[in-house]
C-alpha cells in the first residue's frame, strides 16, 4: 500500500484517491444489490410501462457493473465491491412499499418514489465520482463514469414521465 500511495502523490488531488476507490467499492457493490431489486420491482409492477422501465434499467445496470469493472481496470486494480449499506436500506424499503400496497391502486406510484430514491442516491454518487475522477486526471474512469451518471438521469427522467402520464392519477 505504501508504493501505491507513494505513486498515488504523484497524481493531481492525490488526497481523493483514497476516496475514489472506497467510493467505486461501494458502487459496485450496491448496482449488484441493485440488480435483485430490480427483478423484484419489475415483478410487482401492474403497469406495463412501468415493468418494461424496470426491465430496461436492469439491463442497464448489468452495463453499469461493466463500466465500473472498466474504471477499475483502467486504474490497474482488480475490480471488487463491497456491501452498499445505503442501497440496502433503500431495497429493503422498496420491499416494505411492495408488501404494504400490494394490491392497492397506489402500488405502481408507489414503486416510482421507491425507484427515483435509489436512482437520486444513484445520481449523488456517480456526480462525486466523475468529479473525483476528473480533479485525479483519470479521463478513461471520468468518462466511463459519466455515461453511467447520464443513463441514471435519464431513468430517473423516465420514471417521472411514467408517474405524469397516468400511473400518479389512477393512484388518486
Amino acid at each position: 500500500m505504501a508504493t501505491s500511495k507513494q505513486n498515488n502523490q504523484q497524481m493531481p488531488n492525490a488526497h481523493l484517491h483514497e476516496l475514489f476507490i472506497d467510493e467505486l467499492k461501494d458502487m459496485l457493490g450496491a448496482e449488484k444489490q441493485l440488480l435483485k431489486g430490480l427483478k423484484k420491482l419489475s415483478k410487482a409492477a401492474e403497469s406495463y410501462e412501468l415493468k418494461q422501465a424496470f426491465e430496461q434499467h436492469y439491463s442497464q445496470t448489468e452495463g453499469h457493473i461493466e463500466r465500473l469493472k472498466g474504471v477499475f481496470t483502467s486504474m490497474e486494480m482488480s475490480a471488487r465491491g463491497k456491501k452498499c449499506k445505503a442501497m440496502e436500506g433503500l431495497l429493503e424499503e422498496a420491499d416494505e412499499i411492495v408488501e404494504s400496497f400490494e394490491g392497492d391502486p397506489a402500488l405502481d406510484a408507489a414503486l416510482i418514489s421507491a425507484a427515483q430514491k435509489v436512482e437520486h442516491y444513484e445520481i449523488a454518487s456517480y456526480g462525486c465520482l466523475v468529479t473525483y475522477a476528473k480533479l485525479m486526471e483519470h479521463s478513461e474512469a471520468e468518462q466511463l463514469l459519466q455515461q453511467t451518471l447520464d443513463e441514471e438521469k435519464q431513468t430517473d427522467s423516465l420514471l417521472t414521465e411514467i408517474a405524469m402520464s397516468g400511473v400518479n392519477e389512477s393512484a388518486s
